[in-house]
């Protein structure tokens, strides 16, 4: 294992890793390099191989570890980059924390969200169990403060620890369409200010679903006395819910049968909550850790290398295992449950980067058709690994009674091991493509953490310039004017079409590629459905109805221009304030 590889970064990596990864000393000053960071994260994950084969299984899969890291073809979530090798490192992304309707369990769940954002984690919530707003409070003679009242403590609180850390708090909040207070929780984005550190979203049931179509009515259930107390037109709350996630971005849908249908472990309860993206749902106490494997760096002269890909599953598998053997958690019913469900997230990164490589454009036939095929892939192999290691290790401790104990399937090391992270985070610093987005823009201002500016252009667009045997100097500055290539009629078609930046990618065809890898995920998918600035109310119902016919877990639109502060901005439009896209997505933790 070596430090002398010739890592090389974009500026803006670079920031990010002085800003958030890189070791410090007590000065403040930065103590190691990107490539120690890689080995001080391989020697202790791999660790972990001394419980099953010896010292020189440590030794060999450290070296394979770090190979993959410093050659940007597998990163892990950041808190496992910025945590492993310090003293009780906490490793995993994904937390849920249970809230129950009693004033102790609404302050310890305050308590434990920071413990876990001290350590880097994200956290997720269902308020679903709290009394609505103005119900009785027997004990004091008062009336409740209702869900939206408690997640202003925690917002406040986040905001309180994150300003003394090196990474954002985030979270997510839920709270189902059954409760009381459902449109103040739906529309309390409009203040700009409100629920900063939160992401929001609507947990409804494919009989909601059914009943926005069919315009009828359903109950109101207040938690605490589990009786209706009203009643609501579900298409008017649909479409309240449409208006308010194209204004604001919040909040998203989660659907909760889908969801529970894929639950590994139904007899110990019900998947409640997700993390701040989505793309974990988690039982109480559950935590996660998710890793990505980079597309772009596995194609080879226009073809991808399959086989490189198996290679990559079967570490990044083992390698996400390891973590939850070596990760300290900050909470003794974490260590519990993670230990006894073992549940890992392996998925992508640089998918539409990939493309670009294979000549295929991300909104093509062709390239969702590849997508499902990689995905395929990965969780077949991804399923094959798990069940080795536990011939090896044993299998998850509530593997028995499971739902794959139940199907018969052969014991496995992990309830799971799939999910796409929208790896915003990681991605800068592998220098590809963020998850399974289509390019943001293929020139782009981009704000970093402390408001400095990078002006940077696609270097696969420049490398196709060059291929078509055109002058950088004569077309840069066009694209630069307004980020894109497709409008540029002079340009070779067949280098335009590769380029669709994501509001050229047509809000349907995002959602079916969404689909195309929720199909084949145990987990879920986080990405973002991009809106130009002038989409509408209809176009928000159309995806959120077509998410639900196609069996996504969950879906978040976002309307370009609709908060201010983004992070990604098109020239010439100037990068204004400060709350909206973090680099992990949505105020994502990975």
């Amino acid at each position: 294992m070596t430090d002398q590889l010739a890592l090389k970064f974009r500026p803006i990596a670079q920031k990010v890793l002085e800003d958030r990864y890189l070791r410090r000393d007590p000065e403040g000053r930065i103590v190691e390099t990107p490539g120690e960071l890689f080995q001080r994260v391989a020697k202790a994950v791999a660790a972990a191989e001394a419980r099953y084969g010896g010292a020189g299984a440590v030794a060999a899969q450290a070296e394979a570890f770090f190979e993959a890291m410093a050659t940007f073809k597998f990163l892990p979530n950041t808190p496992t980059l910025v945590n492993a090798g310090l003293p009780r490192g906490q490793l995993a992304a994904c937390f849920v924390i249970p809230i129950e309707d009693d004033m102790r369990s609404i302050l310890e769940g305050v308590r434990d969200m920071a413990l876990i954002h001290q350590t880097g984690g994200g956290t997720g919530f269902s308020f679903n169990h709290l009394r609505p707003r103005g119900d009785q409070v027997r004990s004091t003679g008062r009336v409740a403060s209702g869900p939206v009242g408690f997640m202003r403590i925690y917002d406040t609180t986040t905001e309180v620890v994150k300003q003394g850390g090196r990474r954002r708090g985030a979270n997510m909040g839920i709270l189902n369409a059954e409760h009381p207070d459902i449109r103040e929780f739906i529309t309390v984005k409009a203040d700009l200010g409100m629920l900063t550190n939160f992401n929001l979203s609507v947990g409804v049931t494919d009989a909601f679903m059914a009943l926005v179509e069919t315009d009828d009515t359903y109950p109101l259930i207040n938690p605490r006395t589990g009786k209706e107390v009203g009643r609501l037109q579900a298409r008017e709350v649909f479409h309240l819910i449409c208006r308010y996630a194209l204004k604001t971005g919040d909040p998203g849908l989660l659907f909760l049968d889908a969801i529970e249908r894929a639950n590994p472990t139904p007899a110990l309860g019900r998947l409640e909550a997700t993390n701040p993206c989505g793309e974990q749902p988690l039982l109480a106490y559950e935590s996660c850790n998710l890793g990505s494997i980079n597309l772009s760096r596995l194609v080879k002269g226009g073809e991808l290398n399959w086989e490189e890909l198996d290679r990559l599953v079967v570490l990044g598998v083992t390698f996400l295992d390891d973590v939850i053997d070596e990760s300290h958690y900050p909470l003794p019913q974490i260590t519990a449950i993670t230990q006894a469900n073992r549940k890992i997230g392996l998925g992508v990164m640089g998918l539409a980067d990939m493309f670009i490589q294979l000549g295929l454009a991300y909104d093509s036939p062709e390239a969702l058709e590849l997508a499902e095929r990689i995905m395929t892939r990965i969780q077949a192999r991804a399923v094959a690994q798990s069940q080795e290691l536990a011939r090896r290790r044993g299998p998850f401790p509530n593997f028995s009674g499971s739902r794959w104990d139940r199907e018969g399937q052969p014991p496995r090391r992990n309830a799971t091991v799939t999910t796409i992270a929208p790896t915003g985070t990681i991605s800068l610093i592998a220098g590809a493509s963020s998850g399974i987005e289509p390019l943001f823009a293929v020139a782009y201002r981009r704000r970093a953490l402390e408001g400095e500016e990078f002006e940077e252009v696609h270097p696969l667009f420049l490398e196709k310039l060059r291929e078509a045997g055109l002058k950088e100097e004569e077309w840069l500055p066009r694209v630069l004017a307004s980020g894109r290539a497709r409008p540029l009629a002079e340009l070779p078609e067949d280098l335009r079409r590769l380029f669709p930046t994501t509001f050229e990618v047509s809000v349907d065809y995002q959602v079916k590629m969404q689909a195309a890898f929720q199909r084949q995920v145990e987990n879920a998918v986080s990405k973002t459905i991009n809106l130009a600035p002038a989409a509408t109310e209809e176009e928000v119902a159309r995806a959120f109805k077509l998410a639900h016919r196609l069996g996504l877990k969950g879906i978040t639109v976002y309307r370009y221009g609709s908060k201010p502060g983004q992070v990604l901005s098109l020239p010439p439009q100037a990068l204004t304030l400060s709350q909206e896209f973090s680099e992990e997505c949505r105020q994502c933790s990975v």
